[in-house]
């Protein structure tokens, strides 16, 4: 076989399965669990070894975002784009959930050096020693204080992760509404913060909630 062949035979089979991808998109927009079982098996072992170079061979971590990504991927089956690239939108995916991963280790660092400097026991939950699952339910019930709309979108935002695109979507808003909403949230929750506790806190809240 020539090269050019060659060449034709490859260029015959990218598009065979670029036609098979767009039909496994299209089924999993319409809630098909065999499509989407299809397109794990197809891209997971590539954004595995994706996210293994870029988090420096972290075997733990690239398993726990190969799994969370397909995750968020089922829970937007429905707002996946046949036409666009499936390999970037996973990557692009992986890539934010990693680092939010590193962003809560940075989190955990920062507060155990706070309570080592303060000499607060970090297994004794104090006014002054506050631990991160005490924040994590503090940031809960402020959200609980806000507008219905504006909850809801901080909730689709820094629990769910979607992105402002996507809440825009499903609510009928604009992207610079959210944009708008997700700012005045976490300003309300940052003064809280301040005015209850201290700036450590009020720093560590800020990583939490991924403001960056």
């Amino acid at each position: 076989m020539s090269v050019k062949d060659m060449l034709l035979l490859q260029k015959s089979k990218d598009m065979v399965d670029s036609t098979d991808e767009k039909r496994l998109l299209a089924e999993l927009g319409a809630g098909s669990f065999q499509a989407f079982e299809k397109l794990y098996h197809r891209y997971s072992g590539k954004l595995y070894n994706f996210i293994m170079r870029i988090s420096a061979g972290n075997r733990y971590m690239a398993e726990e975002v190969v799994q969370s990504t397909f995750i968020r991927i089922w829970e937007v089956r429905g707002t996946v784009d046949p036409e666009s690239s499936f390999i970037s939108f996973l990557c692009t995916i992986a890539k934010n959930l990693l680092m939010n991963m590193y962003q809560r280790q940075t989190v955990e660092f920062v507060y155990n050096e706070y309570l080592m400097k303060s000499g607060v026991d970090r297994d004794f939950r104090t006014e002054e020693g506050i631990d991160l699952h005490f924040l994590h339910e503090y940031i809960d019930s402020l959200a609980d204080k806000l507008p219905e709309q504006r909850k809801k979108i901080f909730i689709l935002s820094k629990r769910q992760h979607y992105t402002n695109k996507e809440i825009a979507e499903q609510l009928g808003i604009s992207e610079s509404t959210v944009a708008t909403q997700l700012s005045l949230a976490v300003k309300f929750m940052r003064t809280q913060l301040m005015q209850n506790y201290d700036a450590v806190l009020a720093l560590l809240f800020v990583f939490f909630v991924n403001e960056v």
